[in-house]
């Protein structure tokens, strides 16, 4: 079975942007010994550069944004508690799929940033303690399990992130 490209929200600047197939290729590279940070940016950058479009002019931030998640990966950090990390887990049926779907979609409406993986091993859905896909996290977090929740239900629970990371007005 090969790996099918998704979707990746990365920072970029200012702005955040969806790159195909970024967990790939990361994957691929961190399993790579003996790679220079320099040269692994710049196979980072290349691959990532055939699937996606990059602006021209914005060539070393792309770069620069890849090379910091390359090396959060690489030395194992997790995001800080103010990041949002969203995981998406399921064997990578069409309810997971419209799960990263809507999830990105509302992100995108609601103009904030997470990093959105997905988790196709079952082994590793099991260690969350989900027995039901598709199932929802949010910063380590169930929101959801066994079931495709609505638009509107995510974006509360968007909210409350950004909310209590805000914290009281």
């Amino acid at each position: 079975m090969s790996d099918t490209p998704i979707q990746r929200q990365l920072r970029v600047g200012r702005a955040t942007v969806g790159l195909l197939g970024l967990d790939i290729v990361l994957n691929q590279l961190l399993g790579k010994a003996g790679l220079g940070y320099e040269e692994a940016v710049t196979q980072l950058y290349e691959e990532i550069s055939k699937q996606n479009y990059i602006p021209a002019g914005m060539e070393e931030q792309y770069r620069q944004a890849l090379g910091r998640e390359y090396e959060r990966l690489r030395s194992g950090q997790e995001a800080s508690e103010q990041d949002l990390v969203i995981r998406v887990l399921g064997p990578g049926c069409v309810s997971c799929n419209n799960l990263q779907n809507i999830v990105i979609e509302v992100m995108s409406e609601m103009g904030i940033a997470a990093d959105v993986f997905q988790v196709h091993d079952l082994d590793e859905i099991g260690r969350f303690g989900i027995i039901q896909t598709p199932a929802l996290l949010i910063n380590g977090k169930v929101k959801c399990a066994g079931r495709l929740p609505t638009s509107s239900q995510i974006e509360e629970w968007l909210r409350d992130f950004i909310d209590g990371v805000a914290g009281p007005a």
